[in-house]
């Protein structure tokens, strides 16, 4: 472990990028010093997880330098288990990112970095592909700190988790004595360990570092933004005056000549002035999800389901019936059976669950594994869409969910977690469902988007049935019923 203060990451005029018309990154510069706790503020798209991949030599810089000390450890906590691992037991699963190979026994350590994920009784012959999705979560979490990293890189940590175990990883990242550097949209969970916010601008491609917490950066960045663009525009103003007095003596004999060789370079001074001007993220375009046609009154019936207990699967009695224009929020711990009993309502296996005929269902999965990977984005939102739709009103209704023609090309296997996130919607609205599912729809996405998904959710007008554990996000949406399974 480096000392107190010591600098243990240095970015200095670093630039990246996959293609050199499309920079990723450009002048990035900034410092990370031993023992700091850092939030990672990236917009959409602008270079979070290729920071992460220079910081552990995964990628080479295009130019500048980047100091990273090499006795040091790295470790990431990433969003999703690799494919490569999902077949691998919970003991192999660890043995791969255990730091000393050749140890034959390190039983004991998995289940000391079991217990601090609250994962203690995970079976160690266990596939990983056979935990639930906030399983792991954890398991990603417990393999990147049995590393006992001196650098420890979380990405969106908080996803797939309940508030109970946020706030013991809070707990825990808050008594971590080494460097931590974490992606996050969860700005309560951020503010309550950070020190400073790294803020990378999508459109400028720079890097600015604040000392405040979240919600100060997010209002200081607007503020900023403000300035900006008041003072380019008085400057262009000016200039446009001097180009236009330019152009008059121009025209003209002897001094007045040079006095128009004098106001074109002063206007190209003052263009020169004008700053790169930062943008807010893009935002998507609020929308609505079209529904199904009329299907009856009660949709659906649940006199019973299956839940965890204990780790014992256990039936509990309800009595429930999902009405016309119903939205029905599940809840529950994690681990109890909230997701397990949204995919046997789709599947139709929950015994006591009736789902009413011909009900075309939306489901959106936290984990994307109802879209086809191997699809490219437009043959996936083609599918979903009706046969008769026009290619433009189909392109139309993708941008406004911020897809590209581009991205349209791109197969939804090379997608970020949260490209994914803006396709799955963007299907949701061509399906015209007369039931909605959503199993946690806020993971991996712009804060900034959560009120235009609220908004399109409260007004959806047919059933639906929600789970979130984002307060902020769920007191935004019309709630019918509540469905506690604990």
């Amino acid at each position: 472990m480096a000392p107190s203060n010591e600098t243990v990451i240095s970015f200095k005029w670093v630039e990246f990028h996959y293609d050199f018309r499309k920079p990723i990154l450009e002048d990035v510069t900034f410092n990370v010093r031993s023992g700091s706790k850092i939030t990672i503020m990236w917009q959409n798209w602008a270079g979070k997880s290729t920071i992460f991949k220079l910081i552990n030599w995964e990628l080479e810089k295009k130019s500048g330098i980047i100091n990273v000390d090499k006795k040091l450890t790295i470790a990431t906590g990433f969003q999703v288990v690799l494919a490569a691992d999902k077949e691998l037991t919970v003991q192999e699963f660890f043995r791969k990112y255990y730091p000393d190979k050749h140890q034959f026994n390190i039983d004991k350590q998995i289940a000391e970095i079991l217990d601090v994920v609250n994962l203690k009784k995970a079976p160690l012959d266990k596939k990983i592909s056979a935990f639930s999705w906030w399983q792991q979560a954890r398991l990603l979490l417990a393999a990147a700190l049995i590393q006992n990293p001196d650098i420890l890189l979380l990405d969106e940590p908080t996803n797939n988790l309940d508030k109970e175990w946020i706030w013991h990883l809070t707990t825990f990242l808050q008594n971590y004595k080494k460097t931590v550097l974490v992606i996050s949209h969860d700005a309560d969970f951020l503010n309550s360990f950070t020190d400073w916010v790294l803020y990378l601008d999508v459109h400028t491609k720079k890097v600015e570092q604040f000392v405040w917490d979240y919600n100060n950066v997010v209002e200081q960045i607007k503020r900023n933004i403000e300035k900006e663009n008041m003072a380019n525009a008085r400057l262009a103003k000016e200039a446009q005056a001097k180009k236009e007095q330019a152009n008059v003596f121009a025209h003209k004999w002897g001094k007045l000549r040079l006095v128009a060789k004098k106001m074109r370079e002063a206007r190209e001074e003052m263009e020169d002035d004008m700053v790169d001007t930062r943008k807010e993220d893009k935002t998507i375009r609020s929308f609505t999800i079209p529904m199904q046609e009329w299907v009856g009154w009660v949709l659906l019936d649940l006199n019973s389901v299956h839940i965890i207990r204990q780790d014992e699967v256990v039936v509990k009695e309800i009595d429930y019936q999902i009405r016309k224009d119903d939205h029905l929020l599940l809840s529950g711990p994690n681990g109890i059976g909230k997701s397990t009993l949204l995919e046997k309502i789709v599947s139709g296996s929950e015994d006591g669950c009736t789902l009413g005929k011909d009900v075309k269902i939306g489901y959106y999965r936290q984990d994307f594994s109802n879209l086809d990977f191997n699809q490219t984005v437009y043959d996936c939102l083609r599918e979903a869409a009706t046969n008769d739709m026009p290619e433009q009103d189909l392109r139309s209704t993708a941008a406004g969910f911020l897809i590209t023609w581009e991205v349209m090309k791109t197969r939804i296997w090379d997608l970020s977690e949260g490209q994914k996130w803006l396709v799955a919607f963007c299907r949701l609205v061509f399906l015209k469902p007369g039931l909605l599912i959503l199993d946690e729809p806020t993971n991996h996405i712009n804060f900034r988007h959560i009120p235009v998904i609220a908004e399109a959710l409260d007004q959806y007008e047919w059933w639906m049935i929600l789970v979130s554990h984002v307060d902020e996000f769920v007191w935004q949406v019309r709630i019918d019923q509540y469905l506690d399974l604990e």
